[in-house]
């Protein structure tokens, strides 16, 4: 392929949701920690994270919900990462993922972005008239030399990944808990289909491996069928 292997990688609710509500101070990585039956196996997802790939996709409106516009600068870590953003990271954001990242990558379609504005080594920038991930993707493996790269975006970028069928693999951490509300976000939000005519928009799955883990988790990875 002219573009990296992609695993969408998520933690997510036995209904399917990413967050614990629709406002933006509520977040699972906030909130399950709080949830007693939920916080007992929480780290068995922070776990699996660190073996994901060396390169990681991530929307700017998630880490400005993490609180990157406003943490001290990190360590440098052996990780890439790739941020998509237009207005929700400020310049401290940017210096945050700079100092972390071994390689960082923002895609934007601000050319007014506090990005352009900031000199460090390991920056890039790909600039969009209009967001096209397929374009970013090939960019990526083509300038960056990234092979492999694993998507942690909201729901609303995982539904672009989706019906653009840019999805390779799925592994997915389910935790014990129901959250509901038709306003939270799920793992995969975006555009509803109409017609019977748009059923190839649709992700059919191979399950690979299925893993029940401590303290009621589940791991569920699975191929995306072509």
């Amino acid at each position: 392929m002219d573009r990296p292997v992609t695993t969408l990688f998520m933690l997510m609710s036995v209904d399917g949701k990413i967050s614990t509500g629709a406002a933006d101070e509520l977040d699972v990585d906030k909130d399950f920690p709080q949830i007693v039956g939920v916080r007992e196996g929480l780290h068995q997802y922070y776990e699996i994270e660190q073996t994901t790939d060396l390169w990681t996709l991530n929307s700017g409106r998630v880490q400005a919900k993490m609180g990157v516009n406003t943490k001290k600068l990190p360590s440098k870590t052996p990780v890439s990462f790739v941020v998509i953003d237009n207005k929700h990271l400020n310049e401290n954001g940017i210096r945050y993922f700079c100092a972390l990242s071994k390689t960082f990558v923002l895609i934007t379609s601000n050319a007014q972005h506090p990005a352009f504005h900031i000199e460090a080594d390991n920056l890039h920038i790909i600039h969009q008239k209009e967001l096209s991930l397929a374009n970013a993707l090939t960019a990526l493996k083509s300038e960056h030399g990234c092979e492999r790269i694993t998507v942690q975006t909201g729901g609303t970028l995982n539904g672009l990944f989706l019906r653009e069928k840019l999805f390779d693999y799925v592994d997915i951490v389910v935790a014990p808990i129901l959250i509901g509300g038709k306003d939270t976000s799920t793992l995969i939000d975006g555009e509803s289909l109409f017609s019977q005519s748009e059923l190839s928009k649709l992700g059919a799955l191979k399950l690979q491996e299925c893993v029940i883990l401590e303290n009621s988790y589940l791991r569920l990875r699975y191929e995306v069928i072509r």
